[in-house]
């Protein structure tokens, strides 16, 4: 009673609180600014008495028992329940000759401290608080759909109810309500459902508004889950208090969690008639615009703004999947209003929202905003009348108890207790132990089982409802859900939908806390935010990332190269220095011509070899310097063209052996020079050094020493071909040197036979000038050092082809060097002045 009295003082303050907050702040949350019927309906629920009788009822029987206006929200259950019992009564099959029939008091449909009183006041009438029928019928008592303000009825009843609203997980195991079954199916796959949706609509940064009570708790785990497996985030979660004076403290801070967050998708969660709805009911006037994702219960009409039909918005509902009941459609037009006293013309518009849905949809056609037209495109399409969620399971409810009934008297005649049907029970314990158990087959085909444990998922219809300007709504089912399918298949969404989506005429807005990462870029993430918040970076060089919001980039292979976007990998060019290159064309030209050139020279010495100036100058060292010079711009072409093994081995060995003659010729020539200008004094020893030729054995023994060089180079490390990445979109095909200290091993012996034929050629340049070439040789050295000087630096800041040329261009212009400077003179006297 202590209880009771305290929560009647609780309403009383509600309606207070209410009055004071329409007289005081005008964005009060309580002022809703909705019908008088509707605001009547916030904290009330239903709840009706089904028995029977062992005959048929008369007529007029409910227009003596119904004096009261239904309301709004309830007239589909009147409905229902007028439409199964009839049903039932007509089916010669169920209770034969026998009527079954609900009653109640106006009290059970407007408040529940209403409710709670009218259960005290029938203690010693038709309610009975044990297991004891009497001689009376027994009773069922179907309560819903709002689990919380139903279930206070089973603190004051001791008979066997069923509950037909939304499956609550709390009496599932029956241990703190023995008494209570649901009908309703089970909700586990509700989380699972929910989340597909996201994945469809790539919806990951999700508000979360729930009760702050066990079920919404328990919803919040699994769907976290979900959420967690699936790689979307809760952008914030409101657990909204039941205490309408804690809600109040905090609504503020509930309303700017909302208003500021950037999802633009919130999950609901609870049951109507609570603070829960109150606060959805305040975010509405508050101008708070989500896409709602929720269950039946929740689809309700909150806008009465204008709005386009190319937009995705309003409420999307998860509704358990049920057949229609196609008599339902035909009863109600031939409604009989003398034997039921209700006028459904009047509540046209709320019942084409509660309980209509569009049997084909044209997206095409709603392409203006107008109210008008809207109107004039509904009347154009086809209606039809099917029941909610919670109407279908008072249906199934009416026929569980009628079964039930229906058992109890076939066990009594079998057992002979009586000895002809009149349905009389005796205690509840058979009833309930029939009830808790029963499983049949409703009108629909679908079976209906009452055993709490054994309750599945069930499949899942999924509907949007858009909201009208002027608060009309309409629910169109976009698709639906089956837990039984395969995972890629669990989620079905309307062809018409997806078609909208493709042609651009249907906007699904996003929901997400970050840009999605275009291809070409990565998604970084930073400390301390949630995974679905990341910034975009590029990817690196040649790594790509070809869809979106990317974790890494993936590398491309290596004769693969990224494009500029870094969004696909394509095929590097082979690089070398080619003949077919301008470049490599033009060496190997120059190279030739001045073999060709060097050629004619050796010929010409060769035909003049008995003048004076070919003798003078030794002529068997011109000839080798000759061939060896030759054989320089020969080996230039070892460079050009596609490296293999052969050729990158014989490159560098063969242009160190061929200078290595070509320099130590040159000194062999000018100490042949100096000793020929020295000897003064016949019989001296230099004579006999210069006689015997013994200058001619530093060519051999500075050309060993190079093929020393050389051969260990070859066996230590030798060149070989290698590949080089670093150039965009190109693979530089060279020839590696192997060993880099050998290679220049090779060029300092050559630097170095070079400046000592330089410096004794300098030393020797004052000597008599007649076919003196000390000065030739001077400036040929001159030249070649010069050249190879150059070529260190500029060689070590170049790669590719581009290295391979500067190192050709060296070897012929040194080449050049020698023979221009040493032989062009000789060959203007023998053949422009050979007197």
């Amino acid at each position: 009673m202590k209880k009771l009295s305290v929560f009647i003082i609780f309403l009383l303050l509600l309606k207070f609180s209410l009055i004071l907050c329409s007289l005081t702040e005008a964005s009060c949350f309580w002022r809703t600014k909705h019908n008088e019927d509707y605001e009547g309906e916030l904290w009330t629920d239903c709840g009706f008495v089904l028995t029977m009788d062992p005959s048929p009822i008369e007529d007029d029987f409910y227009s003596s028992i119904i004096d009261f206006r239904i309301p709004t929200r309830k007239y589909e259950f009147f409905l229902v329940l007028f439409f199964a019992t009839d049903e039932i009564n007509r089916n010669p099959y169920i209770l034969p000759n026998m009527s079954i029939y609900f009653f109640f008091s106006s009290e059970l449909c407007f408040d529940t401290s209403k409710v709670i009183e009218f259960v005290h006041s029938s203690r010693n009438s038709y309610l009975r608080f044990n297991y004891e029928c009497g001689p009376s019928l027994c009773y069922t008592l179907l309560i819903g759909p709002s689990w919380t303000t139903s279930v206070k009825l089973t603190t004051y009843t001791m008979i066997p109810q069923i509950f037909f609203g939304p499956f609550h997980p709390i009496p599932s195991d029956n241990a703190p309500f023995p008494l209570v079954y649901q009908i309703a199916h089970n909700d586990a796959c509700l989380p699972h459902a929910m989340v597909s949706l996201m994945l469809y609509f790539a919806w990951n940064w999700i508000g979360l508004v729930i009760s702050d009570d066990d079920q919404g708790i328990q919803f919040l785990s699994d769907l976290r889950v979900e959420m967690q497996r699936n790689g979307i985030c809760l952008a914030f979660v409101n657990m909204i208090p039941d205490d309408v004076q804690l809600y109040m403290a905090r609504a503020v801070i509930y309303d700017n969690q909302i208003m500021t967050s950037s999802a633009k998708v919130a999950v609901i969660y609870g049951e109507m008639n609570s603070t829960l709805e109150v606060s959805f009911r305040r975010w509405a006037y508050l101008g708070v615009q989500r896409i709602w994702v929720t269950t039946s219960q929740w689809d309700v009409s909150t806008s009465k703004r204008d709005f386009c039909f190319d937009t995705f918005h309003g409420t999307v509902t998860f509704t358990h999947h049920h057949s229609k009941v196609s008599k339902f459609r035909s009863f109600m037009r031939t409604l009989n209003t003398s034997m039921y006293p209700v006028d459904i013309s009047q509540m046209r518009t709320q019942w084409n929202y509660f309980n209509c849905s569009v049997s084909k949809s044209n997206y095409s056609s709603m392409n203006h905003c107008s109210f008008n037209t809207i109107l004039e495109w509904l009347s154009q399409d086809k209606f039809d009348m099917v029941l909610s969620e919670e109407g279908y399971n008072l249906y199934n409810a009416v026929y569980a108890v009628a079964h039930t009934y229906h058992e109890l008297i076939l066990q009594q005649v079998e057992s002979q207790q009586i000895s002809e049907l009149k349905g009389m029970f005796y205690d509840y314990h058979q009833m309930v132990s029939i009830l808790k158990s029963r499983v049949f087959m409703n009108p629909v085909g679908e079976l209906v089982d009452m055993n709490q444990r054994k309750k599945l998922c069930g499949d899942y219809d999924i509907y949007s409802t858009w909201n009208f300007p002027q608060g009309f709504g309409l629910k169109v089912k976009i698709g639906g859900y089956s837990s039984y399918f395969p995972q890629s298949q669990q989620l079905h969404i309307s062809e018409d939908l997806e078609k909208a989506e493709a042609g651009a005429s249907l906007q699904v807005p996003t929901s997400t806390c970050s840009m999605m990462c275009t291809p070409g870029f990565r998604k970084f993430h930073q400390e301390q935010t949630p995974d679905c918040c990341f910034d975009c970076a590029q990817c690196p060089e040649n790594e790509i990332s070809n869809e979106t919001d990317m974790e890494h980039c993936v590398r491309c292979p290596d004769d693969q190269y990224s494009n500029a976007e870094h969004t696909h990998c394509h095929q590097r060019r082979v690089s070398f220095l080619a003949y077919e290159d301008p470049l490599g064309m033009t060496l190997a030209c120059m190279s030739l011509c001045f073999s060709a050139l060097t050629a004619l020279v050796l010929g010409s010495f060769v035909k003049y070899n008995g003048t004076p100036i070919v003798k003078a100058n030794n002529r068997t060292l011109s000839y080798i310097l000759l061939v060896s010079i030759g054989f320089s711009f020969l080996c230039s072409l070892l460079f050009i063209g596609h490296p293999n093994i052969v050729t990158c081995i014989l490159q560098q060995t063969t242009f160190g052996v061929f200078f290595t003659v070509a320099v130590s010729t040159v000194l062999a020539k000018t100490i042949t020079v100096v000793l020929a200008f020295k000897l003064t004094t016949p019989g001296r020893r230099m004579r006999g050094m210069l006689v015997s030729g013994a200058p001619n054995f530093v060519i051999p023994i500075c050309t060993l020493v190079q093929l020393v060089i050389c051969a260990t180079w070859l066996v230590t490390s030798p060149p070989f071909i290698a590949t080089d990445l670093s150039e965009y979109g190109q693979i530089i095909i060279v020839c590696n040197k192997g060993s880099v200290i050998a290679f220049h091993f090779v060029l300092g012996y050559l630097g170095s036979l070079a400046l000592g034929s330089f410096t004794v050629a300098f030393l020797a340049r004052n000597l008599p000038e007649r076919f003196n070439e000390a000065k030739f040789l001077t400036f040929s050295m001159l030249v070649f050092l010069s050249v190879w000087i150059t070529f260190l630096p500029v060689y070590h800041s170049t790669k590719g082809k581009v290295m391979v040329a500067v190192e050709v261009f060296s070897i012929l212009a040194s080449s050049a060097g020698l023979l221009g400077c040493i032989f062009v003179p000789k060959c203007y006297l023998l053949l422009m002045r050979p007197d």
